[in-house]
């Protein structure tokens, strides 16, 4: 039997990325200060996703120490796009060959602490039974509530088979967890409504500032950009959940101001239909670009006066969020047309933008207007107001501190 070391950590999430791998980078970053701290990381994750651009490439489950960080790539099956059937296999995969981890071979140290971070479900209870062998903490971390989001953003009926037994291991996941952890600034308002009488500890997202490697924008795409135009941006998925549509209706409402233009950067399943809408609509104030690298994203902020971010106005979202892309605005100190049904704040407290009603065009464009007629040392206010907040609350190395807290008061009550 492997040795048990008193800062060990398990953390279980098939989606986990690395920055030689692709997204999902939050593990990463915070594992990375965790190891720096004296800690010892596994992070428990598997050979494919439609996140990675890289796949490690073995016959069976093994052990890659990645910057100091413990991988454990679990085999599973490939699937052709995240709505296919084969990404459900790969989750029920996962979840059983948690079940058959082989510490001995693996040479992997006896956890005191298991994170199984969700929103996938299906490797809930493999993690919890090891927790319960190994006499670890069962920690449940909430990255995004499932499966409410399939309900409401995936259109999947409450009936819905997957759906019920989903619903069963949430349930299963909360009660059990001697830790509950979520991204949610709200989600206690959450817990509350499903009749749990829980508290949770809450962990956003980070942004690490010592990765930061900006890389110029290739001249195919610098051309395409506007020049002495005011630019309202947006990069990112071009998905449902984002609620473009209201942003290009927005610009519809504006287009008689030649001088603002709004530029979408990204690719996405609501791509085309975007496209033939303004197409219908006659739009020529707005542009859309094919993604660019993550190193180039702050190359394409620099040519923006305003970030836009939005989401549907759905239920699941009034609990908060976390987004990446707003904290890559907020390094980019812009100022932010934030349209969020959301019970948080952050807009008003750090004051590094407007608010707006989500999926309300009339608003977005008014949102746009007031920046637009606002002094320009009054929008970089706004903008340096933002990363200030950033630096304050969301590096890696604040989170990790939060987080080596939680363990300790988990130890101290023990």
């Amino acid at each position: 039997m492997c040795s048990k070391t008193n800062k060990t950590i398990w953390i279980i999430n098939e989606y986990a990325g690395s920055p030689y791998h692709g997204m999902g980078m939050r593990h990463y970053f915070l594992a990375k200060e965790l190891v720096n701290r004296g800690w010892d990381i596994y992070i428990i994750t598997a050979s494919y996703s439609h996140l990675l651009y890289k796949y490690p490439d073995f016959s069976d489950t093994f052990l890659e120490d990645i910057d100091g960080i413990k991988y454990v790539w679990i085999k599973v099956n490939k699937y052709t796009n995240a709505h296919s059937i084969g990404r459900v296999m790969k989750w029920l995969i996962f979840g059983i060959r948690l079940n058959f981890l082989d510490l001995n071979k693996l040479k992997i140290s006896i956890p005191n602490f298991i994170i199984a971070s969700c929103p996938e479900l299906f490797h809930v209870i493999p993690a919890y039974r090891l927790s319960k062998k190994y006499g670890a903490k069962f920690i449940f971390e909430v990255r995004d509530i499932w499966p409410e989001s399939l309900i409401e953003l995936g259109g999947l009926s409450e009936k819905n088979i997957l759906i019920k037994i989903m619903k069963k291991i949430e349930n299963f996941a909360i009660t059990k967890a001697e830790i509950i952890i979520s991204l949610l600034p709200f989600y206690n308002k959450y817990l509350l409504e499903k009749g749990f009488n829980k508290s949770f500890y809450y962990l956003p997202n980070g942004f690490d500032f010592n990765s930061i490697d900006i890389e110029p924008l290739p001249s195919n795409i610098i051309v395409k950009i506007p020049k002495n135009k005011f630019i309202v941006g947006y990069t990112g998925t071009i998905g449902k959940a984002n609620a473009l549509e209201y942003l290009i209706d927005a610009a519809h409402k504006l287009r008689d101001y030649t001088d603002i233009v709004f530029l979408i950067v990204g690719k996405g399943m609501e791509e085309e239909k975007l496209k033939n809408k303004v197409r219908d609509l006659e739009l020529d104030n707005v542009i859309f670009l094919p993604p660019v690298q993550k190193t180039q994203v702050q190359s394409i902020l620099k040519f923006v006066d305003v970030c836009y971010i939005g989401l549907k106005k759905e239920k699941i979202f009034e609990f908060g969020v976390s987004p990446n892309k707003l904290f890559e605005y907020m390094y980019a100190e812009k100022p932010i047309i934030y349209a969020i049904n959301s019970r948080s704040k952050l807009i008003e407290e750090a004051n590094f933008g407007i608010s707006v009603e989500a999926e309300n065009s009339d608003a977005i464009a008014d949102g746009v207007l007031t920046l637009y007629k606002m002094q320009g040392d009054k929008r970089l206010e706004l903008g340096q107001n933002g990363k200030k907040y950033l630096m304050k609350y969301h590096t890696y190395e604040h989170l990790a501190g939060k987080l080596e807290e939680i363990f300790n008061n988990a130890d101290n009550k023990s």
